[in-house]
């Protein structure tokens, strides 16, 4: 601690201390101590991020951003993977007006800081990173800090400051021994003593029962060897204490709790929104009404907590969870999996608008992940459980790429398609779905190579698993003529593959259902020269269609009136474009924003007409607007911005 106060004093900065040893000895009550020391006392701004995986780091590090001053359009680039999230956050923290101390609690996969150039310095700041990976090498200019279990004088004394009424000081330094003197140990089983009320325990007697007493496993409570080898080992112990309490909570009238942290264990130990919970039931042994006295319960064992917060969440220890899932009965996995997934589907809609973000669906997202390593991981699993945690994670991937979440949506189905091929092979109907959103992402976010030969081969798996008018098929087709049409200028193809689509969607949904109008309007961008002006004529009728059947504002209605004065555009009719592509461009900033990717793409659209009708000084505006635009939310590299700028270039020139 001394070490750690002279890193925060006035005038230190510019340097990374790394805090190591095992799980549960208490690095992240360090970490703490000495925020609220900086904080307190030194003057420093204090900030917290949870570095256990890419998904937390990413959320965590945004946020750090926000609170030192990023902006909307920078922050939602850096959401979509759109440009390098952690130069940004870095930026802003080498501009912070403050000193600041940044603490990356639970880093133990390194790899995970790396991968992302995260862990960085700065004259403006003091970076406290915990970890278990004590490797040199992982932490090139740190100052490596070990911190091991307590001495037996201290871990006793840590039992008697929690249950100081149980018992006397040797009876406390008995108990540590037994739990190995580690910190995580020595704080539970204090709140346990602490907290019986009706025939609580003494400190011998919960000896005792570490020693076998009331017919608990001897061998799990007393595995010292287990403790002192590290790793998973070093949690089997520490699962034994947690399981006193839930003993505790069961002989207290609350099994529900027992239930209730077993389906907690199917997710990660990320922040779970508390909505999750909302109108959970397993049935008649845990009904709807018991939910709040079992979470009660859970906060009451200090099981789990609660994190305040914008959206407010549920934390519980990840070794705790871990250790749970796998004390879990295998009998009633399934089942708990299964409810797991269903309120994960509860949570968000089937179908989102675009451009809707949930705060809730970033958070979501590790939680949809951990539930599909649960399932897909474990070899006694259903097909049913893992077909129900492929459809939950298909949801969140969806939510997130109508958000604007590229890179996570990205991140999040590949894991899942990863995860799921294990267990319901390579073409089972919802990780072909799966594979479709990797093509999306990776179209949206510039990787147009990657793109296409993802669209390639899921639509030749698709044919054959599905056949080739399933609706699933014809999705692939329209992704693979979009990117054609954007990016190769492939008309030929593209307009094939378009035409297919329209036949396809009307034999299957009928020719007003939004997916076959959709299928439409891309017939308007597609072709070109003669064959675009055979299609001409049925563009007007169509945008009367959508504004019948969708409404006037809806996105489908909004795309067949951009394509249909792209079209005019493209047969020189420019003058009759024109006032199509304003209402356009007006109605796309009202309802998405001005820097939605669907904005700024009608908007280089009226930028084009403008050029082509010689109003070069509104031409440059609108297209400076949408360099502007797109370096913000895309990235200065994209090609979208590239594109966008040499679009400039030639309008100044003319």
């Amino acid at each position: 601690m001394g070490r750690l106060r002279a890193g925060v004093a006035p005038g230190a900065g510019g340097q990374v201390y790394v805090l190591h040893g095992l799980g549960g000895c208490g690095k992240t009550a360090v970490a703490y101590t000495l925020f609220q020391h900086a904080t307190s006392e030194a003057d420093r701004l204090g900030l917290w991020v949870n570095a256990s995986d890419t998904a937390s780091l990413r959320t965590g590090m945004l946020a750090v951003a926000a609170d030192r001053g990023a902006g909307d359009g920078e922050l939602t680039a850096a959401r979509s993977g759109l440009r390098a999230a952690a130069d940004l956050v870095w930026d802003h923290l080498d501009r912070s007006d403050r000193p600041w101390l940044l603490v990356l609690d639970n880093a133990d996969d390194p790899a995970v800081l790396r991968d992302g150039g995260w862990l960085r310095t700065s004259p403006r700041g003091t970076v406290l990173v915990t970890t278990r990976q004590a490797a040199r090498h992982w932490w090139p200019g740190a100052e490596l800090l070990q911190v091991g279990v307590l001495p037996r004088e201290d871990a006793a004394q840590v039992l008697c400051d929690l249950a100081p009424e149980a018992g006397t000081v040797e009876e406390a330094a008995d108990v540590a021994e037994r739990l190995g003197r580690l910190p995580l140990a020595l704080t539970l089983a204090g709140g346990f003593l602490a907290h019986q009320l009706i025939d609580p325990w003494t400190m011998a007697q919960y000896g005792a029962n570490l020693d076998g007493g009331q017919g608990l496993d001897p061998i799990e409570l007393l595995d010292q060897g287990a403790l002192t080898a590290g790793g998973s080992d070093a949690r089997h112990l520490v699962s034994s204490t947690w399981q006193f309490s839930l003993n505790a909570l069961t002989a207290q009238g609350l099994p529900e709790s027992v239930t209730l942290l077993r389906l907690v264990s199917c997710w990660s130990g990320d922040p779970l929104p508390l909505s999750l919970l909302s109108g959970l039931s397993t049935g008649d042994d845990f009904p709807e009404r018991r939910v709040e006295a079992a979470l009660r319960g859970l906060l009451d064992q200090s099981l789990t907590e609660i994190v305040p917060g914008g959206v407010r969440c549920l934390r519980t220890h990840g070794v705790l969870l871990d250790s749970v899932w796998r004390s879990t009965p295998t009998e009633q996995r399934d089942s708990l999996a299964t409810t797991a997934a269903q309120q994960l589907l509860a949570a968000l809609p089937e179908v989102p608008h675009r451009g809707d973000r949930d705060p809730r669906t970033n958070l979501l997202a590790p939680h949809a992940v951990a539930l599909l390593r649960r399932v897909a991981e474990g070899p006694e699993a259903g097909r049913p459980a893992v077909e129900a945690a492929v459809e939950a994670a298909l949801r969140v991937v969806i939510a997130l790429h109508r958000g604007g979440d590229y890179a996570p949506a990205l991140t999040v189905a590949e894991t899942a398609v990863e995860l799921g091929e294990r267990q319901l092979g390579a073409e089972h109907p919802a990780l072909l779905r799966l594979r479709e959103r990797v093509g999306r992402a990776l179209y949206r976010l510039g990787r147009f190579d990657e793109a296409e030969t993802n669209y390639r081969q899921g639509l030749a798996a698709c044919e054959r698993a599905l056949g080739s008018d399933a609706l699933a098929t014809l999705t692939c087709c329209e992704g693979l003529a979009r990117l054609l049409m954007a990016v190769y200028d492939s008309s030929a193809e593209a307009v094939g593959l378009v035409r297919r689509v329209v036949a396809g969607r009307t034999s299957v949904l009928g020719p007003a259902h939004p997916l076959s109008l959709l299928a439409r309007a891309y017939l308007l961008e597609a072709p070109k020269g003669q064959e675009l002006v055979e299609e001409l004529p049925a563009g007007q009728d169509l945008i009367e269609e959508c504004r019948r059947e969708l409404g006037p504002e809806h996105p489908i209605t909004l795309i067949a009136q951009q394509n249909y004065a792209y079209a005019l555009v493209g047969l020189g009719m420019v003058a009759e474009a024109l006032p199509m592509v304003r209402e356009t461009v007006a109605a796309y900033a009202e309802k998405f924003g001005p820097e939605h990717p669907v904005t700024l793409t009608a908007r280089t659209l009226l930028g084009r007409t403008l050029a082509a009708l010689d109003e070069r000084t509104e031409a440059v505006e609108h297209a400076e607007a949408v360099v502007n635009g797109r370096t913000r939310v895309l990235g200065p590299e994209h090609p979208w911005t590239v594109a966008a700028k040499q679009r400039l270039d030639r309008f100044r020139a003319d």
